[in-house]
């Protein structure tokens, strides 16, 4: 719903109306000058209002408020409730997939109600960026890098990023962060920056682990209890939570041990050594064995790919470019080969590389940015390194991620891919 004002203006040669309108739930001002044609059809419309006293308009030229479903730009589309909007990205790359380091997630959360119109997706929130997502009337930005990383201590005008955040409040936009979730999800930007290149297989360098154990324990415990102390440890036991027993076929034996297995959580175990710790000949035959979380197939950090066919260092540069549509790369060829030289194996990683593809077996790297002492290792060891910049080796993938957001929001969100961001450096 918009509230309007209508003042009746003079100007030379014709009439229009001024219209002053707000949007309601934006509390944001516009101006918006009709001209003649759109005069004759407004005071039509105007003596029809006026002439119905039952009418729920009312229309007197000068102070008086009409109600109109007047659209303000990006308004045709019907939005989604910010909750609902949250929960699915998260549903598309869950928060657990997350670097243990990073921040990601809904970073900034205006008050409710708040529905999700206009989205702006973005590899650094830049208070151009901003400027522009304001101008198209955005509720919501989507920024690969987390805008808020380190903690802030205070939100003033004095630093960029505390602009942004403060301006981004007042606007009343929501801020979400996906960073190395994306990274690490099937299909995600790893996998979107390999495409490059036609593999036969691709697999992550470094697998996601399951956050949770599928039995929610995170030990198991297997110990030998005295028949005679039985019933004092399982009345203990009973009492104790984040642990149980799980194979109790012992319990039938005749002998003068019975055999326990137990399973405990995190949580659970200290309190259940302490009650096995009663029983001094217990300790010697308890053994404590941690379950290992299982590796989630096709998602992780990285990838590591081999091609159905070899190519060279210079097509394998040329298909980087093509596919970044970027006009240069810095390239640092291995020892012992040149640009000629066949490429089978590659290892890729979104941003940098650094860290990720120290030591990890292909003849390329391809990352966004490596050190000097790192890019140095890799040549001494005769794999060659193309560098494309950090956020040059990511911000391909928001194209990817605008048609799968529009099929996943059925339309109701209107998701649009930033124009000015951009990578901060330049090839002169």
């Amino acid at each position: 719903m918009i509230s309007c004002q209508i003042t009746k203006l003079g100007l030379v040669g014709s009439w229009c109306y001024r219209l002053r309108i707000r949007q309601i739930d934006r509390g944001i001002t516009h101006d918006i000058r009709v001209l003649c044609s759109t005069l004759t059809k407004l005071s039509e419309k105007h003596r029809t209002i006026n002439n119905n006293p039952n009418s729920t308009h009312s229309a007197k030229v000068g102070t008086t408020s009409v109600l109109a479903n007047s659209k303000v730009p990006g308004s045709h589309h019907r939005g989604m409730e910010l909750e609902s909007v949250v929960t699915r990205l998260n549903e598309l790359a869950h928060p657990s997939l997350a670097a243990s380091w990073d921040n990601v997630g809904l970073l900034v959360e205006p008050s409710a109600p708040h529905t999700v119109t206009d989205m702006v997706l973005t590899n650094d929130l830049t208070e151009d960026v901003l400027k522009e997502a304001r101008e198209r009337k955005s509720n919501f930005i989507l920024s690969y890098h987390p805008p808020i990383f380190d903690p802030l201590k205070r939100l003033t005008q004095n630093s960029p990023k505390e602009r942004i955040i403060v301006k981004c409040i007042e606007e009343r936009i929501a801020v979400y962060s996906p960073h190395t979730c994306y990274d690490a999800v099937s299909n995600g930007v790893n996998d979107w920056l390999i495409s490059a290149f036609d593999n036969s297989t691709t697999e992550p360098i470094e697998h996601s682990i399951s956050s949770i154990h599928l039995t929610g324990a995170s030990y198991r415990v297997d110990t030998r209890i005295p028949a005679n102390v039985i019933h004092d440890f399982m009345t203990k036991l009973a009492g104790l939570r984040g642990a149980e027993i799980t194979d109790s076929t012992g319990l039938n034996s005749s002998g003068p041990d019975l055999r326990l297995r137990l399973s405990s959580t995190k949580e659970g175990l200290p309190g259940l050594l302490r009650i096995l710790s009663k029983y001094p000949e217990v300790t010697e035959q308890t053994e404590i064995m941690p379950f290992s979380k299982p590796p989630i197939p096709g998602h992780g950090m990285g990838r590591l790919g081999k091609l159905r066919s070899p190519i060279t260092l210079q097509e394998a540069v040329n298909k980087v470019k093509k596919h970044l549509n970027i006009e240069n790369v810095r390239v640092a060829v291995g020892s012992g080969h040149s640009m000629d030289s066949q490429v089978y194996t590659l290892a890729a990683c979104a941003g940098s590389g650094s860290s990720l593809l120290k030591g990890v077996p292909a003849d390329l790297y391809l990352t966004g940015e490596m050190s000097h002492h790192d890019v140095l290792g890799a040549v001494a060891k005769g794999t060659s390194v193309i560098l494309c910049e950090h956020s040059n080796s990511e911000r391909g993938f928001l194209h990817v991620l605008k048609d799968r957001l529009q099929k996943m929001f059925d339309g109701l969100v209107s998701v649009s891919v930033s124009e000015v961001d951009r990578d901060p450096l330049q090839v002169l």
